[in-house]
């Protein structure tokens, strides 16, 4: 099973002004209860030594927080948790109406693990149309979480959602984004698998 999330988002008139256009999000999963338990959230690429950026615990404490609402518990310090949750997000700014670029992930049949592509890290880009004459600022944000058992690294269920805000925007805060994006995330978690959707 794959999917790619193409849907363009639309931002008009003045950003101080003008409503947020929709948050995307779109999950994978085999259709299958998702199992509860002790959960420890992770960057998904990480350098030895390295303590995580400020950026990233402004992701990971938005993810942790929806996975508390849905029924996950963080593992206590100097235990090993249940499961495994890693973040991986994207964050640039863009001047004028930016780039289409696409991304994907698939999800594997079998239950040992999902097939993965994914333009996180990578090159961010959607359509969008601003009013008033003049390039803006656009700042575009994506973020991708899977949910992996510890004990065997299987993967048993993944997601990305992405949002776009003018950059005047004060919900253009890295906080506020990374809010947004975990959200439409775990709407209705675990979701339709497959299934994009789109959260005000």
């Amino acid at each position: 099973m794959a999917a790619v999330l193409t849907t363009g988002i639309a931002l008009a008139g003045c950003a101080t002004t003008a409503p947020l256009p929709p948050a995307e999000a779109i999950r994978f999963h085999l259709g299958q209860p998702i199992p509860r338990g002790t959960i420890q959230v992770q960057p998904l690429e990480t350098t030895p030594g390295a303590p995580p950026s400020l950026e990233y615990r402004s992701y990971a404490a938005a993810v942790e927080a929806e996975l508390l609402r849905n029924g996950y518990a963080l593992a206590p310090a100097g235990t090993q948790p249940d499961f495994l949750a890693t973040v991986a997000f994207r964050r640039g700014t863009q001047a004028g109406p930016p780039r289409r670029s696409p991304f994907s992930i698939g999800l594997g049949v079998g239950g040992a693990d999902f097939g993965r592509r994914s333009a996180v890290g990578g090159g961010v880009g959607v359509g969008i149309p601003v009013g008033g004459g003049g390039a803006s600022q656009i700042v575009v944000s994506e973020l991708e979480v899977a949910i992996r058992r510890r004990a065997d690294q299987s993967r048993v269920w993944e997601g990305q959602s992405r949002a776009a805000a003018d950059a005047r925007n004060p919900a253009s805060d890295t906080g506020a984004l990374a809010q947004r994006l975990a959200r439409a995330l775990f709407t209705g978690f675990p979701g339709e698998s497959g299934r994009t959707i789109e959260i005000e």
